[in-house]
Formats: C-alpha cells, structure tokens, sequence
C-alpha cells in the first residue's frame, strides 16, 4: 500500500509540475504579448510625433521661403526708391559739379 501511495504522490508532484510549467508559459506569453503591444504602441506614437515634427519643420519652411520671398521684393523696392533718390539728387547738382570741375581745370595757378 505504501508503494501505491508513494506511486499516487509522485503523479501528483508530476501533475502539479506540469500544471506551473503550464502556468510559467502562460505568464511569459502574457507578459511577451504586452510588451509587443507596448513596442508597437511606442513604435506608433514616436511616428506620429515624427510626422507631426516633419509637418511643423514644412510648416516653418514655406513660411521662411514666403517671407524670404517677401522680404526680397520689400528689398528690391527699397532699393528702387533710394537709386531714385540718389539719382535725383545727382541730377540737381550735376550742373553745378561741372562747373566745379571746369572752373579748377580751367584755372591755372602761378
């Protein structure tokens, strides 16, 4: 009888081994499942953030060349306005830088 009961036990150890072995699987499945949906949940947000980096980078981008745009044209006007001033104010005095030059040209010194 002691070896029927030594044998009983021995299934029991055997069983209740397995049934952890079971339970271990189980639990590292259950844990590699999270953190694969961890992984990918991360892989997803870092995309997003990238994408939303990457639109806010264009965004900045066409607003810089916009203004670059505009800043060239305000420049090219600026520049406009004061070659108009500058030749206005050459041509009032042109007559009397002439006369300047002619008279030292023309006046001999002793």
């Amino acid at each position: 009888m002691t070896s029927n009961r030594g044998q009983g036990g021995i299934q029991q150890l055997l069983a209740a081994e397995q049934e952890a072995q079971h339970i271990v699987a189980a639990a590292r499945n259950a844990k590699m499942a999270r953190l694969k949906q961890a992984k990918e949940e991360a892989e997803r947000e870092i995309a997003e953030y990238r994408a939303q980096v990457e639109r806010e980078f264009q965004r900045k981008l066409a607003e810089s060349v916009g203004d670059s745009g505009a800043n060239v044209k305000r420049l090219e006007q600026e520049t406009e306005v004061k070659i108009h001033h500058l030749k206005a104010g050459a041509e009032k005095i042109q007559y009397d830088v002439v006369q300047m030059f002619l008279k030292h040209v023309t006046t001999v010194k002793n």
